[in-house]
């Protein structure tokens, strides 16, 4: 099915499933391109609503049968529905109107561009949001979608710059990144990840090859030298001897995009880069968001290639300006606001390498605050298999809330691990002394430790709400306690 033939201005194009983060991101972007987009989901709230009700996006809050037109050209879905269990899907079949999966609608769209995907285990949002606000700035034909709300889209996932180049944020996860058609990839992080679909590292590295296998003769993969799994597949695919080309990034790198310097001052990150002069300025944690934005610069280093230019000073100021204005995206590192005295955040954080990147980066931002820590682990098949790496990724936390693990209707697991054995692990490290954390905590319902939370948060302390579970609520009910006794004078 030639799907980019309905992707045409005025095309009328139906969603089901439109709240989702990705499908939103995608319904944005036919919108913007002048598609007729319309759509459905249940009718819990999620953040995408306001994004739909803001461009002006009808949607139905529930799913019936009775929605489907025949003058819908295309009907795309989320992959968590089928036409055996919804009745949209079904109706839609029933007359005959072409369905396409989220992921292989992604793929569609990025045939009709000059694509990059970034992808890998950890860091792919932050780097295609950087890679946004870079095209952006450096005035860069490109459309950009990523997997989560970013401040500097306007609280949108996306943004149209033009439509010569299609940045977007692709996922590894059932290898739903295979639909796409990449110029580009850039690649961040390969290792043990998505059990339930990958049951060792060998099924997900496999995936990332061949991934890295789509790129066209002529195409490049960037990747960060700095990640074994990613250097990994980048020696593989070179001893393919395909026609493409190589550019590492990160400390470790040869050539341009090599991280020569990084240090904290001020609650700001300052690194530099081989090919460029000076510094960068960075006001998100973590010397991996250094790793990001080099990623992030060197991807678009390639468009203006592609659009037979040079980075000139101006390029590198404008470059070095909208670094230092980014603010992360929803959920990474970001910042919920401060209240008597504690500075309140909610991260996405959910493998352990993450988690122990993201936790050293933001005690080092915040050297002097007490870093409270509400962790709610994602995927039982993810906790067993890197138990022992999720029992030690907290060292960076002074005290630590564990909460029951917040599982997914994808996976079945019959095994013994539980919210509870994590935190017995973590106790035992604590009594071992080979743990920077010195109070632990374990409740099941995240809500339930409120009340302790409460008593124990004095000013002066960070607490991160942290993880893919449904935990954040804590961090945003305590900053609204912590708002409220400061309206009223008192001292929490």
């Amino acid at each position: 099915m030639e799907s980019v033939n309905y992707f045409r201005p005025g095309a009328k194009v139906y969603f089901v499933g439109i709240k989702g983060t990705g499908v939103c991101a995608l319904a944005e972007l036919m919108h913007r391109y002048g598609l007729t987009v319309s759509g459905s989901d249940i009718d819990e709230k999620f953040y995408t609503d306001a994004i739909l009700d803001e461009l002006g996006i009808p949607y139905h809050e529930h799913f019936s049968a009775g929605h489907i037109r025949d003058d819908f050209e295309l009907v795309i879905h989320s992959a968590a529905y089928t036409a055996n269990d919804n009745p949209e899907l079904a109706e839609a079949s029933r007359r005959s109107i072409p369905l396409l999966k989220y992921p292989d609608a992604l793929g569609a769209w990025s045939g009709a561009f000059i694509s990059a995907g970034i992808t890998g285990v950890h860091g792919k949002t932050t780097t295609t949001a950087m890679a946004g606000v870079l095209a952006q700035a450096l005035e860069l034909p490109a459309q950009v979608l990523v997997g989560s709300a970013v401040s500097s889209f306007n609280g949108l996932s996306t943004i149209s710059l033009g439509s010569k180049y299609f940045i977007a944020e692709t996922c590894e996860y059932r290898s739903h990144f295979l639909a796409f058609h990449p110029r580009c990839i850039l690649l961040t992080a390969v290792e043990c990840d998505h059990q339930d679909c990958f049951p060792d590292y060998e099924s997900i590295r496999g995936a990332f090859l061949d991934y890295c296998r789509l790129l066209p003769p002529g195409g490049t993969l960037v990747y960060c030298a700095d990640d074994p799994g990613a250097t990994q597949v980048a020696d593989i695919i070179k001893s393919e001897k395909r026609d493409i080309g190589f550019i590492p990034y990160g400390f470790t790198a040869d050539g341009p995009f090599c991280i020569t310097g990084y240090r904290v001052e001020n609650e700001k990150a300052l690194f530099s880069a081989r090919a460029f002069p000076g510094e960068f300025t960075l006001r998100i944690p973590g010397k991996h968001q250094a790793l990001n934005a080099v990623g992030a610069l060197a991807l678009c280093s390639l468009l203006i290639e592609e659009e037979n230019a040079l980075w000139d000073e101006g390029k590198i100021l404008a470059a070095k300006k909208a670094l230092e204005e980014f603010r992360g995206s929803k959920r990474r590192s970001e910042i919920i606001g401060e209240a008597g005295g504690v500075l309140f955040m909610d991260d996405y954080g959910h493998h352990p390498t993450a988690i122990a990147s993201t936790l050293e980066g933001i005690k080092a931002f915040y050297p002097e605050r007490r870093l409270v820590v509400s962790f709610m682990s994602h995927t039982y098949t993810r906790t067993a298999a890197l138990f022992d790496e999720f029992a030690r990724c907290f060292n960076s936390a002074d005290v630590l809330f564990l909460h029951e693990i917040y599982s997914s209707a994808r996976e079945h697991y019959e095994g013994g691990i539980n919210g509870k054995s994590v935190y017995d692990e973590v106790e035992k490290l604590i009594a071992e002394k080979s743990t920077g954390t010195k109070e632990l905590y374990y409740f099941d319902k995240p809500l339930d430790a409120f009340d302790t939370a409460r008593e124990l948060l004095q000013s002066g302390d960070l607490f991160v709400t942290m993880g893919a579970g449904n935990n954040w609520p804590l961090g945003i009910a305590l900053y609204g306690h912590f708002t409220r006794e400061a309206g009223r004078g008192i001292n929490p």
